[in-house]
């Protein structure tokens, strides 16, 4: 597979990713931004940051990359997981590094649903005596 061809998804919550990786300075665009433009705190910056510091390819590729649904925090972990797989696609070898720190694994936790007859998932109304 050739290098610019490396277009993959990751999601976390609600948030999708779309990362197309190719060779590069080390540049982040995120929905046609700089992503520290697009990330206001510094927790995501660092989060969406980690595959590639796990494995030292933090300037080696330019991402370029598309983002929708959900919060900001989902969004970053939507991306780091997108960009694990990226990596990973590009070269095998990397593949005990990123999965030792679990940038593979799918974080599957997600909003659980309002239920009928209640005020949200868990929460019931108040229960009266009389």
């Amino acid at each position: 597979m050739e290098e610019s061809a490396h277009i993959l998804v990751g999601r976390r919550k609600e948030a999708v990713a779309r990362v197309r990786l190719s060779a590069g300075k080390g540049s982040i665009i995120v929905n046609g931004r700089p992503y520290d433009k697009y990330f206001i705190r510094e927790t995501d910056r660092i989060i969406l940051k980690q595959p590639l510091i796990a494995t030292n390819t933090a300037d080696k590729y330019d991402i370029n990359a598309n983002i929708r649904g959900g919060g900001l925090t989902g969004q970053a972990g939507a991306l780091r997981h997108s960009i694990a797989r990226a990596l990973l696609a590009i070269d095998p070898l990397f593949k005990e590094a990123l999965r030792k720190n679990g940038f593979l694994t799918r974080d599957p936790r997600m909003k659980e649903r309002k239920k009928y007859g209640q005020k949200g998932a868990r929460k019931r109304f108040q229960w009266t005596k009389r």
